[in-house]
């Protein structure tokens, strides 16, 4: 698929049934809010709240997440938010906190079967690099798995590989205790401002 076949656009609640036909469909689904709620609320928020909690975070400034188009089609989405509203981040035992920046964390990227491994994820990561450089965001955050190479499960894979964001030009600044297919995780950062 061609880049420029590519179309990507923050969330929007206006864009929410978008939002729930990448992330599975179902309300029952996960609906980007593993990161955004603590361990507690994430397992007593189910169908219907975790809808409406999405549609209110799509209306929040930063939204929570960008949304590829192929077309009309919606094809990849990229959520994301402030890292100190990230109550899974702000208890993490196994990403640390390296500052008190307001910087945006990178959560996850979902990709639609039938779209993988043609540059949705890497264009997705480029629109959000450009909106928050927009937005005056100080500095992109993300916490993705360090594959050197090998090929993970795609389950594994959706908080991003290491190699998308060093092309994007974010840095390592440290390897965190957690992991993905039993890989390590690195927090990496892109600064947007000086």
């Amino acid at each position: 698929m061609a880049d420029d076949a590519l179309v990507v656009v923050p969330g929007t609640p206006d864009r929410l049934n978008d939002v729930i036909a990448i992330l599975g469909g179902s309300t029952d689904a996960c609906l980007c809010q593993y990161w955004r709620l603590s361990s507690g609320d994430f397992n007593r928020a189910r169908g219907q709240r975790r809808v409406r909690l999405l549609r209110k975070q799509l209306g929040e400034d930063p939204p929570a997440g960008m949304i590829a188009y192929h077309g009309d089609e919606p094809v990849g989405w990229c959520g994301f938010g402030v890292r100190q509203r990230a109550e899974r981040l702000v208890r993490s035992r196994t990403i640390p906190t390296v500052d008190d920046r307001p910087v945006w964390s990178v959560y996850c990227f979902t990709v639609r079967t039938g779209y993988r491994r043609q540059g949705i994820a890497r264009a997705l990561l480029a629109g959000l690099i450009d909106y928050a450089r927009a937005s005056g965001a100080p500095a992109l955050e993300a916490y993705p798995v360090e594959t050197s190479g090998l090929r993970i499960h795609g389950t594994a894979a959706y908080v991003g590989v290491a190699s998308t964001f060093v092309a994007a030009g974010f840095v390592r600044v440290v390897e965190t205790e957690a992991r993905s297919d039993h890989l390590p995780r690195t927090l990496m950062r892109l600064e947007l401002t000086n």
